[in-house]
Formats: C-alpha cells, structure tokens, sequence
C-alpha cells in the first residue's frame, strides 16, 4: 500500500469538494471575539468524542456557551447526550473569562507554532489535537489533526508502527512532521491532507 499513491487517486474525485471545504475554513479568519471562542467550545467538546455528537451538542447549545453558568452547562451538555459533561463545562467556563486574550493572541501572534502552545498550555481541555483542530477551523493550513481517523489510516499504511495510548507534545510533533513530508510531495498543505485521511477512514469529508 502506497498512501501518496491512493492519495493521488482521490485528488481528481473529491479535490474540488475539499478545496472548498478548505476555503470555508479560511472565512473564519475574520471572525469575532465570541464567534472564535464558539469555535473553541466545539474543540473542547469534540475532544476523547465523535464530531457527530459534538456537533449535535454545540449546535443545541449555540449560543449559551456564552452566558450559561457552569452548572446550566452542565446540565444542557448532558441533557444532550454529550460526553464528561461536568469537565467540559468547567472547561469552558475557564476559557470564557480569558475569551478577549484568546482573541488577541489568535490576532497578534505571526508565529503558528507559538500559537497553538500557548492553546495547549493555557487553556484546560484542549491538548495538541484539540489546538490544532481550533486553529484549522479558523483557517490555519499547517496543523494536522491527529484524531483516530488519521491515526488509523497512519497505521495502515505503516506510517507509525503502533497508534499511541497518549500523545505527548513531543510525539504528536513527530508524527506531525511526518505528515509535512508527505503533504510536501503531494504538493497540498497539511489540513488537505488530514481531510483525504479522514476520508479514507471514514468515507466522508469531515464537516467541522
């Protein structure tokens, strides 16, 4: 099996589809502070969870993410069938009162990978999937998702030898760099790949 290869095959059958998927993404970069922080409560909710169910959660919830207290959240994310409901809303009552300082660092800082650590290191709930996730949906072309699509599809083909029981920073890097290589010799960025792995995992393009 050739991923490069099979990779190829797909560009003349769904390229067109993703490259506007892409593109949708890439509006997203204009949005406002509480449309951000939404976006960033959907990363939170998808996290050790399907993005069927996390969808589901977020679109019911809309915007309530914004003004429910921890307990309400609580009660609305279990309400609806989402996953570790008091964690995530906790986790998301956090991220609410740092809201404008997200906004801002998301707006100032030019360098991407200083980004998303800061993500990672200063907002609970979301690790380096979750970050990289984010900041795809806000337009960012240089992340993979490391999700279990894509980590299943890297198997497979024996681009890891083994799917890791945690990702470390370190980890989730290195296999990430591995992804860069072979987004380099296709000649796509790194979020068109994610969604062709995603799609050969799954049969669909991911919708969020």
């Amino acid at each position: 099996m050739n991923l490069i290869y099979d990779i190829k095959k797909l560009i003349p059958l769904i390229g067109d589809k993703i490259k506007k998927k892409l593109n949708s993404f890439s509006k997203s970069s204009n949005l406002k502070e509480n449309e951000i922080f939404l976006e960033l409560c959907f990363c939170i909710l998808v996290a050790n969870n399907s993005i069927k169910n996390a969808q589901k959660v977020w679109n019911k919830i809309n915007t309530g993410f914004l003004t429910l207290s921890e307990s309400e959240l609580s009660k609305k994310i279990k309400e609806n069938h989402g996953r570790f409901y008091n964690k995530r809303a906790k986790y998301i009552v956090e991220a609410r009162k740092r809201k404008s300082e997200i906004y801002k660092i998301i707006k100032q800082e030019k360098n991407e990978m200083k980004l998303r650590e800061w993500l990672v290191k200063n907002i609970n709930g979301i690790g380096m999937k979750e970050a990289s996730h984010f900041l795809r949906n806000l337009g960012f072309r240089n992340f993979a998702i490391l999700d279990r699509h894509v980590l299943k599809i890297l198997k497979k083909y024996k681009i890891i030898n083994d799917i890791p029981k945690s990702l470390s920073m370190k980890k989730y890097v290195e296999i990430e760099n591995k992804l860069k290589e072979i987004a380099n010799k296709i000649k796509i960025s790194q979020a068109e790949l994610d969604i062709y792995l995603f799609y050969l995992d799954s049969g669909k393009i991911c919708e969020k």
